[in-house]
């Protein structure tokens, strides 16, 4: 099987919400939704296929950069073998549906600089959880998704597609959002959504297994390990390649609370790790499927 890319088939380029808070400039063309207008401009791009030396592990890694047909850009501007490589910041979407610690570690390490990303805007389902609030208190949008009968401003899945690329966004975060993401959003965006999950998939995954519950079960099997695990989103429950883990011991004393809280403090800095390895162009695929990490110091090695 050969490799396959990250990346997807298509890039857009200046296109800007009409949020009151966002004062960028705007192209001619505009298109009308059911909530406020937005406009747009795009440009066809094209792909080309770059191999890079890997360990002897690994048969074959590559990767596929994007590059813009219309005016020369590039999201990868390499240099000369060996020297570092300038990725230009990436574009944040975090979806949440309670406090949001993961978000406000992401965002945080965004500001701090360990991430060469933002996030650019939030999407919720609970439009007064506390990652919400955080989020406007920073400045950052918020999105109510999905739509519900009692809410007039949620959107349809189709509308956040639309939204998302509005603010030309790169990768999505899911960080406890408890929705299962709509196949629109998985097409529009193959292999550019990511999730944490609280436990070591592929067990205790998948649907009803959430927050305390998964830490109950952890206990109730007799497992001696648990630990966060961060992987692609298909349109399952936790089911898509796994990407990256973190495992902690389960003590023998431990309530499912005492675990909760050992195996968020290794999610904070996993999340952290894995969107710092995305916003460098870090993530290739091993010729077998699988994704791999290169490391940041020692790109011979790959985790």
């Amino acid at each position: 099987m050969s490799a396959q890319s990250l990346f997807s088939g298509h890039c857009s380029n200046l296109i800007t919400p009409l949020y009151t808070k966002l004062q960028n400039p705007l192209s001619s063309s505009s298109y009308s939704l059911s909530y406020p207008c937005f406009i747009r401009s795009k440009h066809q791009v094209s792909f080309k296929l770059q191999y890079f030396p890997a360990s002897e592990r690994f048969m074959s890694v590559r990767r596929l950069t994007c590059s813009n047909s219309v005016e020369k850009v590039s999201n990868i501007v390499s240099e000369k073998e060996g020297s570092k490589s300038w990725v230009k910041r990436r574009k944040l979407a975090v979806f949440v549906s309670g406090g949001g610690s993961n978000f406000r570690s992401i965002n945080q390490a965004c500001i701090a600089g360990s991430i060469n990303g933002d996030v650019v805007v939030l999407v919720t389902n609970k439009h007064a959880c506390g990652g919400a609030q955080y989020a406007r208190d920073k400045g950052i949008p918020v999105i109510l998704f999905p739509k519900r009968k009692d809410e007039l401003n949620g959107l349809s899945s189709d509308d956040l597609v639309k939204v998302l690329r509005e603010f030309e966004v790169d990768f999505i975060l899911l960080a406890g959002y408890l929705k299962l993401v709509p196949p629109e959003l998985i097409r529009a965006y193959p292999r550019f959504i990511f999730n944490i999950h609280p436990s070591l998939l592929p067990a205790f995954g998948g649907e009803g297994y959430y927050g305390m519950k998964v830490h109950k079960a952890v206990i109730a099997s007799g497992a001696r390990y648990s630990g966060a695990t961060i992987h692609f989103v298909d349109e399952q429950y936790d089911t898509g390649r796994i990407l990256a883990q973190k495992a902690v011991p389960v003590l023998a004393i431990d309530t499912a609370e005492e675990l909760a809280a050992r195996v968020l403090r290794e999610e904070h800095k996993l999340y952290v790790e894995v969107t710092a390895a995305l916003c460098e162009d870090r993530i290739v695929w091993r010729e077998d499927g699988v994704p791999l990490i290169r490391s940041k110091e020692n790109p011979e090695e790959y985790y």
